[in-house]
C-alpha cells in the first residue's frame, strides 16, 4: 500500500464513519479472524462498524471475540443491504472479486461507499479505492496487523484483536507449516501473544473440538481416498449421501484434503464434495512446491486462490467431475514430476 494511500486513509478515519466489513462466501478462519480483528480496532476508534458475512460459517469459529455481532446476509438480507447502502466505507477482506461473496455481489458492486481491499489472493479485480494486495503474505490477518501498524496504532491492539488475528494466521498457515510462513509471520505471532492471544486455547478451540460424526465422516473420506502415482496426485470424494449419513455440518470437511497431500510422493491433492442444494461439486486443491493449483483451478474449475491452495467448482456430476480431473492430469504430468 502506497504511503499516500495510508495518509489518505488516516485522514478518512480521523472522524467517526459508518463502516461495513465483508469477507468472502463460506468464510474460514482467516476471513472471520481478519474481519473481527479489524472490527474491534475500528470500534476502539469510535466508528460505527458492522461485519456482514454472506452466509454461515463453522461452529469451531463461533467462540472468537465479537462473533455475536456478526450479521448474515442470507438470513438478514434487508438489514444488511440497508447498512451497506448507508456505509461511508466498505472494507472487503480475504477476497478480491465481488463474485466471491455469492448473492452479495450486486449490492456490493453498486455501493457508493469508499472501498478498501485487504487481501492476499492472486489477480485482484480493480474495484477498490484503496488496495492493500500482497500475495506473499501468509494470511489476510497478517495483513490487517500490517495495516494497523502502517496507521501507527499497534499500541491499540488488545487481547481481543490479538486473538482474532492469531486465529487467521494459524489457520491459513496450517499451524505455521506452509511455505507462506515467514520470519515476519513468527514475529507478528510473538507480538500477538504478548498482547494477550492465548495460543494453546486458540488451537484447542479450532482444532480439538470434534464431534463423533465429524470423525466418522473423516473415516469415510479416507476410505474414498485414491492415488494416481504416475501423476503424483491423490483425490478424495464425498457424495451428498455420505454427508447426510454422518450428519455433516459446515466446516466438517475443513482440512481433509491435506491428508491426501501428506502421502509420500504426492504433489497434488484434491477433494470433491457434492452439494445438491447449490447444484455443484465443491473442489479444494492443494499442492507442494511450485505446482500452481491456482492456475489449474482457474483453467478448469471456475476458481482460483494461491499457488499451493485453491478452490473451485463444477456443474458436472460427481463422477463426471472426477473423470474430468483425471483427464486433464496428462497435460500437467511434466510439471508434477518436476517437483
Amino acid at each position: 500500500m502506497k504511503k499516500q494511500d495510508i495518509t489518505s486513509i488516516k485522514q478518512l478515519l480521523s472522524k467517526s464513519k459508518k463502516i461495513v466489513i465483508v469477507p468472502h462466501k463460506n468464510p474460514d478462519g482467516d476471513a472471520i479472524g481478519s474481519t473481527l480483528g479489524l472490527y474491534h480496532y475500528l470500534k476502539k476508534a469510535n466508528h460505527q462498524v458492522n461485519v456482514i458475512v454472506p452466509n454461515d460459517y463453522p461452529k469451531f469459529l463461533k467462540w472468537i471475540p465479537g462473533n455475536d455481532t456478526i450479521l448474515k446476509y442470507d438470513t438478514q438480507t434487508d438489514t444488511c443491504e440497508t447498512l451497506i447502502n448507508e456505509a461511508d466505507i466498505l472494507f472487503t477482506l480475504d477476497f478480491n472479486a465481488f463474485h466471491r461473496t455469492g448473492n452479495m455481489e450486486m449490492v456490493l458492486s453498486k455501493s457508493n461507499a469508499i472501498k478498501i481491499m485487504i487481501d492476499h489472493h492472486q489477480s485482484p479485480d480493480d474495484y477498490a479505492t484503496y488496495m492493500f494486495s500482497d500475495v506473499t503474505m501468509s494470511s489476510t490477518c497478517e495483513m490487517v496487523y500490517h495495516f494497523i501498524d502502517k496507521l501507527g496504532d499497534t499500541n491499540h491492539i488488545d487481547s481481543d484483536i490479538a486473538t482474532c488475528l492469531y486465529v487467521g494466521i494459524m489457520t491459513d498457515t496450517g499451524s505455521f507449516r506452509y511455505p507462506s510462513t515467514t520470519s515476519d509471520t513468527h514475529k507478528i505471532i510473538s507480538k500477538l501473544i504478548k498482547k494477550g492471544a492465548q495460543n494453546s486455547n486458540i488451537h484447542n478451540n479450532v482444532y480439538d473440538t470434534n464431534s463423533y460424526e465429524r470423525l466418522q465422516l473423516l473415516g469415510c473420506a479416507l476410505t474414498n481416498l485414491k492415488v494416481i502415482p504416475e501423476f503424483r496426485a491423490a483425490y478424495i470424494t464425498l457424495s451428498q449421501e455420505e454427508l447426510y449419513q454422518y450428519n455433516y455440518k459446515k466446516g466438517d470437511t475443513e482440512g481433509v484434503v491435506n491428508y491426501g497431500l501428506s502421502l509420500e510422493g504426492v504433489i497434488l491433492a484434491v477433494i470433491f464434495i457434492e452439494d445438491k442444494q447449490e447444484g455443484i461439486i465443491k473442489i479444494s486443491l492443494r499442492s507442494k512446491g511450485d505446482f500452481s493449483v491456482n492456475e489449474m483451478s482457474r483453467a478448469h474449475f471456475e476458481g482460483g486462490g494461491h499457488t499451493n491452495a485453491a478452490g473451485g467448482k463444477s456443474h458436472l456430476s460427481l463422477a463426471n467431475t472426477v473423470e474430468k480431473f483425471i483427464s486433464i492430469l496428462p497435460s500437467y504430468k511434466k510439471a508434477l514430476n518436476n517437483e
